[in-house]
C-alpha cells in the first residue's frame, strides 16, 4: 500500500497544475505539505482545499529562483515541522522556441527555473537528510519532474528540453552521491498533460478540440491528467518505493515508446 503517513513534504511549484494535483495526492495519502510558489492567492486557494479534506499544508510563498529562497525555506520548514522527508522539485517554465529563434532572456529564465533552482533546493536539503539518515537512520527522497523531452527530441523546445535533460541527468548523479546517505533521487517524466502549461502558446484552437488532437498521437489515445503524475510522485516518495533510485520514470501515456 503506497502511503506517506506523517512524512513532512515540500512541493514547489504547487499553486496550479500538476504542482497542486503532487500536494493535494500527497495530503491524502498523510503526508504533511508544505507548498510553495509565487501566487499567494492559488496556494492558499490549494492549502484550504487539502485542509477542507482533512489533509495537512501550509503554505509558503515565494519564487524558487530567488538568492537565499532555498536555505530560507528549508530553514523555515525545519523551524516548524522540524524535519524534511521528500522533496518534489516541480516548479518549471516552457519556452517554445527553436534553438535559432531562443532568445537569451528566453534561455537564461529556462535555466534559472528548470535546473538551477532544482540544484539549489537539493543542495540545501541534502545537508537535512543526509543528518536525519546518520542521526535516526531515517530516509528520505527527492522526486524531480522532468519530461518526455528529457528522454527524447523536444520539437520548437530546445532551451525546455535542455533544461529537462539537465534535470534528468542532476538526478541520475545524485542518486548515485547519495544512496550511502539514505536518501533516493528519482524524476517523473510527464507527456503532455492537460495543463495550462500545455495549452500555452498554441494559437487560437479550442480547448476539446486541441486536447482531442493532441491525445491522438499518444498511444494510450489521450493526454495525462495532473492526477496522473500525481500518483507516480506519491509512489516514488514512498517507502513502497524504497529500492529505486536513480529512475527516469515516463508518465505519458507510451508516447516514447514508438
Amino acid at each position: 500500500m503506497i502511503h506517506l503517513a506523517d512524512k513532512i513534504v515540500i512541493v514547489t511549484g504547487a499553486t496550479r497544475g500538476i504542482g497542486a494535483a503532487i500536494a493535494e495526492t500527497c495530503a491524502e495519502l498523510g503526508g504533511i505539505v508544505v507548498l510553495t510558489g509565487r501566487n499567494e492567492e492559488a496556494g492558499l486557494a490549494v492549502e484550504g482545499r487539502i485542509r477542507a479534506k482533512g489533509g495537512a499544508a501550509r503554505f509558503v510563498q515565494g519564487d524558487v529562483t530567488a538568492p537565499g529562497f532555498p536555505e530560507r525555506l528549508i530553514e523555515d520548514v525545519l523551524k516548524r515541522e522540524e524535519r524534511i522527508d521528500v522533496l518534489v522539485n516541480n516548479a518549471g517554465v516552457l519556452s517554445r522556441a527553436s534553438a535559432a529563434d531562443c532568445t537569451d532572456a528566453e534561455w537564461d529564465t529556462t535555466m534559472a527555473t528548470n535546473v538551477t533552482a532544482v540544484f539549489r533546493l537539493c543542495r540545501a536539503v541534502v545537508p537535512v537528510m543526509r543528518r536525519q539518515f546518520a542521526e535516526h537512520a531515517r530516509r528520505s527522497a527527492i522526486v524531480n519532474i522532468a519530461s518526455d523531452w528529457a528522454l527524447v527530441g523536444a520539437h520548437t523546445a530546445a532551451a525546455y528540453g535542455t533544461s529537462k535533460g539537465a534535470v534528468a541527468q542532476l538526478t541520475r548523479s545524485m542518486a548515485v552521491d547519495h544512496a550511502p546517505d539514505g536518501i533516493r533521487v528519482n524524476a517523473v517524466c510527464p507527456g503532455d498533460t492537460e495543463t495550462d502549461m500545455l495549452l500555452s502558446g498554441r494559437g487560437t484552437e479550442e480547448r476539446a478540440q486541441m486536447l482531442s488532437r493532441l491525445g491522438d498521437a499518444i498511444p494510450l489515445g489521450r493526454v495525462g491528467q495532473p492526477a496522473d503524475v500525481a500518483a507516480a510522485v506519491a509512489f516514488l516518495a514512498s517507502d513502497a518505493a524504497s529500492y529505486i533510485t536513480g529512475v527516469l520514470l515516463p508518465v505519458d501515456g507510451g508516447n516514447t515508446a514508438w
